[in-house]
């Protein structure tokens, strides 16, 4: 993107400054602190006492800003997936703060727009104006003078998310940053009272806990709008940009599933599959069970699968027609069967995806045995690419 098109008035100072300058001291002060107490000697004066606690510090932050973005800002409060408790609304608004992503209010009315408008001029983060600006330039850069936020009245009516609102900068910084460094001091100080150094530990704390625990929970997170927009699969729908990726998923708490979460952006769930990383999911279950959420939102499995049918039977006979087209025709002819049984799969696909989304329109009851049928459709439609791009590569060969 051509950064002469942004005029300097547009540039968004703090935000610019902050998000730059945090990134710049992790990359250059942080390593050079950590090279620099490796190498002193044990008995230095200022020697860190206590890495152990510092790391662990860091880890614990680290899930639990993340979190109170996945299952507070994102989960809770954009989609109002479930309900919580207090307890769990003022955790993830506490460490939702200490993200530095913004408050809820401004963060949810940002992605709510989003899902309304994904890739029109309109999403904010809108990826088919480049990886930069999907990642982190649209917070840069103003493109246009701030519309009137309106899409989340429901938020402006509970007390605990305005009053973050109101003081999230503050409260941002006193337990992203301030908390960490007192309890690095005071671990030194109980644990290590023979040195006279707590500082050094306090200061430890507030640069890996703090400005480093805040720069990768900060790019993990816009990994979401930028790379689970360029990389990964679509099998719920190739309507928009939005992919899963198991990958970013690892980074994120479980928000990679993205082509799934913008089919049923309500589902409480992003990793639907047993087998998918999700422990955003798995906490706001568990958080059920003891009462601290309630009513979670779940997409029935019929309609999962109609919206898996009915894109493999899009996509299907597309793929096949281009897989044939590259095939010399001695090979066309002997996988000719194949062609055409994918081309009747694919019809036979559409056909039990509407029946599917029939059924749970209705709420009618799917049988297990159903299920189990359409997933070996499923598995037979990849065998018969896979059959066909072997004879590809073959006839390349």
């Amino acid at each position: 993107m051509k950064f002469k098109n942004f005029p300097i008035y547009r540039i968004e100072w703090v935000t610019s400054a902050f998000l730059i300058g945090t990134a710049f001291l992790s990359l250059t002060v942080v390593p050079w602190f950590l090279w620099t107490q490796f190498n002193l000697p044990v008995d230095a004066a200022n020697k860190v006492h206590g890495w152990g606690f510092v790391w662990a510090l860091f880890v614990f932050y680290y899930y639990a800003t993340g979190f109170g973005i996945t299952l507070g800002y994102h989960r809770l409060f954009s989609h109002i997936s479930f309900k919580a408790k207090w307890p769990v609304k003022l955790f993830v608004l506490l460490f939702g703060a200490a993200s530095f992503e913004n408050s809820a209010h401004d963060w949810c009315a940002d992605h709510r727009i989003h899902h309304k408008h994904v890739d029109e001029d309109e999403d904010p983060y809108d990826i088919s104006k480049g990886f930069f600006y999907a990642h982190i330039g649209w917070l840069l850069f103003r493109l246009k003078p701030p519309a009137p936020i309106t899409n989340v009245k429901d938020l402006e009516a509970d007390p605990l998310v305005m009053w973050q609102h109101r003081y999230v900068q503050w409260i941002g910084a006193f337990v992203g940053f301030v908390v960490p460094a007192i309890l690095g001091y005071a671990y030194a100080k109980i644990f290590y009272p023979e040195y006279d150094n707590a500082g050094m530990t306090a200061l430890a704390a507030f640069l890996i806990a703090g400005l480093l625990r805040t720069v990768v929970v900060q790019q993990g997170t816009f990994c979401i709008n930028s790379l689970c927009h360029m990389i990964g699969r679509q099998p719920y729908s190739t309507d928009h940009s939005a992919r899963d990726s198991g990958a970013v998923a690892l980074l994120t708490f479980g928000e990679g599933y993205h082509n799934y979460h913008h089919e049923f952006q309500h589902d409480y769930r992003n990793g639907v599959k047993p087998w998918q990383f999700d422990p955003t999911k798995w906490i706001i279950w568990t958080l059920s069970k003891v009462g601290l959420t309630e009513d979670l939102r779940r997409v029935p499995d019929s309609r999962i699968m109609a919206a898996e049918l009915k894109e493999k039977s899009r996509t299907l006979g597309r793929d096949i027609d281009s897989l044939a087209a590259r095939l010399d025709e001695r090979s066309r002819e002997l996988k000719a069967k194949t062609i055409t049984a994918a081309h009747e799969l694919a019809t036979e696909l559409a056909r039990r995806a509407e029946a599917l989304k029939e059924a749970a329109a209705t709420k009618a009851d799917v049988a297990h045995e159903t299920m189990v049928e359409l997933r070996g459709l499923l598995n037979q439609a990849a065998s018969y690419l896979e059959v066909l791009r072997r004879a590809d590569a073959g006839s390349a060969a």
